[in-house]
């Protein structure tokens, strides 16, 4: 994937986000223009600023943004979030319990493993939802889905890989995936990948992507920043963003982000879920970052709303000057694994 820095952002290279309303106003710029789901790819003329062309478009009060690069957050360069360990089979047993709760894991994408052998939901994983096996972040998505499945017994997961293997993704190819989602919602969504973007301000056409789906609550990850920098989607106002805190759940893990745009925070440090069956590995690993910690609280989230409606559980939890809150990481949901 090729990269541009951008004011300590990613961007694609001469590629611009916009909806329809947008490209008549861009056409002097335009080269091509690509539209699928919703979403329209700029791709400009060669010597074309995209954040230059940014900014003039939004003046005139038209959505745009340039297409960030986003990754996944299980890295932290010298710290303990920097790769997967190989760790010992955890003995696990899914049990019979049904879940009608439905999460949509967009990621890596998830590969066959012993804890969803014969599950209804993996039995709808096509071959290109299957998770990559080459690259930085290859398991990612199998991880997160063990996370997920342990802490909401009989939860159904919904697969979309939009992360390759070494974690990389960019806006246009997630807005498409959850301008589809909106046919059949899920109640919970995890993200366990993000960025920042070149004006720090929320990216337009991922914020209004994710705003659609009015009946879901969206759970992002804080990012691996270690800074109170907005990390985005997590910072979006209707997400819940996910920061992590270290083995002790008491003191913010320190690569986490963290701010007054977190809202919750839950143990980030050494996990260990299900993982490839390749090489060292066994199916089974130890493994560190914010991404996990999100996938512990979107667990959470979808084990409560078996019982109660989602979005209304999720508003009082983090709304009640009740609930337990640890500064500048928001509300902490316990490992309970």
């Amino acid at each position: 994937m090729e990269l541009q820095s951008a004011g300590e952002a990613f961007i694609r290279p001469g590629q611009l986000l916009t909806d329809r309303a947008a490209l008549s106003a861009a056409s002097r710029w335009t080269q091509a223009v690509s539209e699928a789901d919703g979403v329209c790819v700029v791709h400009l003329a060669s010597g074309v600023d995209p954040c230059e062309l940014t900014v003039d478009l939004r003046e005139q009060g038209l959505r745009a943004s340039p297409n960030h690069v986003l990754r996944g957050q299980p890295l932290f360069f010298g710290g303990p979030a920097s790769r997967p360990f190989p760790a010992p089979p955890v003995h696990y047993r899914p049990g019979r319990s049904r879940s009608d709760v439905e999460v949509g894991l967009l990621d890596t994408g998830v590969a066959k493993h012993p804890w969803w052998s014969g599950s209804d939901w993996y039995a709808q994983v096509g071959p290109g939802e299957a998770d990559a096996v080459e690259g930085e972040q290859a398991g990612h998505g199998t991880f997160i889905a063990g996370l997920l499945t342990r802490r909401a017994p009989g939860v159904r997961l919904r697969v979309h890989r939009v992360l390759d293997g070494d974690g990389l993704t960019d806006e246009a190819a997630v807005a498409r995936v959850l301008h589809r989602l909106r046919e059949r919602p899920p109640q919970v969504l995890n993200l366990s990948f993000g960025g920042h973007t070149f004006d720090d301000r929320p990216p337009p056409l991922l914020s209004d992507a994710i705003g659609a789906l009015t009946d879901t609550v969206t759970v992002a990850c804080a990012g691996n920043t270690g800074s109170d920098r907005p990390f985005w989607p997590a910072a979006l106002p209707f997400v819940v963003g996910v920061a992590a805190v270290d083995a002790t759940q008491q003191l913010r893990a320190p690569y986490s982000g963290y701010g007054t745009w977190v809202d919750a925070c839950a143990r980030g440090d050494w996990l260990t879920s299900s993982y490839l069956d390749t090489g060292e590995y066994g199916g089974y690993a130890a493994w560190s970052g914010t991404s996990f910690a999100t996938a512990l609280v979107s667990g959470a989230i979808a084990d409560a709303a078996r019982h109660e409606p989602v979005k209304e559980w999720i508003r009082n939890l983090l709304d009640s000057e009740e609930t337990p809150q640890i500064t500048d990481l928001g509300v902490l949901f316990p490992a309970s694994l």
